[in-house]
């Protein structure tokens, strides 16, 4: 398999459909593309031909045709897209007789996207943007990953690069020249200023919410005592019969996850077992220490009829307030509801969702993902390490930290991470 043959795939949704566009990308595009579709219309300008198999000229469809030369395409090399009524019987057809043309392959998952990286029409953030745009669940999944699909960590990274090159040449002048009287001994100050400027910059990326709490959900567990309502108030958090209600105390022994998306967030709920000083038996044991994991885990921990940890993100709930004797709130409560009525369930919503908002990734932020995370800490922690009076460990250390900005950007050999990214995309993106 050659990274230089001419792949083709159908780069639309999955047919049936109305119509899907089988794409052809590589050094053979146009060619092949006129030997199914006769003469090939002027680039970028759509026209109506008639494919044809080259093996007994039998008409496959009358399709849209469109041709783009590269550089400036998709992926960096000639592309034809034809658009061809969506049946599969038709995209089967156009697909077997590109395929007898030689040099010829069909499209690995994420083979488009990976030859634009390789091109240079977008780097490594960019494709990682795009495969979490393509998976996005909710609107601030979508927003997140559009924002570093249009390259918003590009800009970022770039300009670091930049002024590090830029920072990088006055090193080396100053350690070539210092004893000419072109080369102020005032520069050493003026370069630790500007690293420590650049150092400041990617800490500030680095303490805003990761992207993993938009894609995996903000874990909200709920907690208390056994049987005071925790797998009720799952259900009505849920919508749905998500947990086993029974009056038994102890009835939930086991974490119960559901997902929810609510306004645009993901959330992860969790039912845990009840929290007692007196487990029943070894089995009610393994159920409280878990329910302590999960409240360790969480993101936000919803009590009900119980004091938190004093963490901000509790949220304390007086539960079965429907109930005689319970229709007062106790002391310190954030909310009162009943599970069974419905009564305050919005409320305690609205809570959540208040402190879920602080946990994610404002709409106008960049929100980098754990790789980037680990390289841009990197990346300022060489900036750090080049304060110091030594000029040699700066360079050094200016050195390493572009390094790091390059494996962000994928400029740099990381065949395995580009393999496992794009894994995940869907053959003909």
């Amino acid at each position: 398999m050659s990274a230089r043959d001419t792949i083709f795939a159908v780069s639309s949704g999955a047919p049936p459909a109305g119509i899907a566009i089988v794409r052809i990308s590589g050094p053979r595009a146009l060619p092949v593309a006129a030997v199914i579709a006769g003469a090939l219309p002027d680039p970028r300008r759509a026209a109506l031909r008639v494919l044809r198999d080259p093996r007994d000229g039998a008409v496959l469809d009358h399709a849209i045709t469109l041709v783009f030369t590269g550089p400036r395409t998709a992926t960096g090399e000639d592309c034809v897209e034809f658009h061809v009524h969506g049946g599969r019987a038709v995209v089967a057809a156009v697909e077997a007789a590109i395929a007898t043309q030689p040099g010829t392959r069909h499209a690995e998952a994420g083979e488009f996207t990976r030859r634009a990286l390789e091109n240079g029409i977008i780097d490594l953030t960019e494709a990682e943007g795009l495969g979490d745009l393509l998976a996005a669940q909710t609107e601030g999944q979508r927003r997140a990953a559009l924002r570093m699909a249009e390259g918003g960590l590009r800009v970022l990274v770039e300009r670091w690069s930049d002024d590090l090159v830029g920072i990088a040449a006055r090193i080396e002048a100053q350690l070539d020249f210092s004893d000419e009287d072109d080369v102020s001994d005032e520069a050493l100050g003026t370069i630790a200023a500007d690293i420590a400027q650049i150092a400041e910059a990617l800490e500030q990326v680095l303490r805003a919410p990761s992207v993993e709490r938009l894609h995996e959900g903000v874990r909200v567990v709920i907690a208390g005592a056994p049987n005071s309502g925790k797998s009720t108030l799952l259900n009505a958090l849920t919508g749905r019969d998500v947990a086993i209600v029974s009056p038994i105390s102890g009835t939930t022994r086991d974490r119960i996850e559901a997902s929810v998306v609510r306004a645009g967030m993901a959330y992860v709920l969790t039912d845990t077992a009840g929290l007692t000083q007196t487990p029943g038996d070894a089995i009610e044991q393994i159920g409280i220490d878990r329910a302590r994991e999960a409240i360790a885990g969480a993101d936000i921990v919803v009590w009900l009829d119980q004091p938190g940890d004093g963490s901000v993100s509790d949220i304390r709930v007086h539960a079965r307030c429907d109930m005689s004797g319970r229709e007062t709130p106790a002391g310190g409560a954030d909310v009162a509801l009943s599970a069974r009525t419905g009564q305050g369930v919005e409320a305690l919503w609205e809570l959540i969702a208040d402190r879920a908002t602080k946990l994610l990734p404002q709409a106008d932020s960049v929100a980098v993902n754990r790789r980037q995370r680990l390289l841009l800490a990197r990346c300022r922690d060489a900036l750090r390490a080049a304060n110091n009076s030594d000029l040699l460990i700066v360079a050094e250390e200016t050195r390493r930290a572009l390094r790091a900005l390059d494996d962000v950007a994928g400029r740099s050999g990381i065949e395995d991470v580009l393999d496992a990214i794009f894994s995940r995309f869907c053959i003909g993106k």
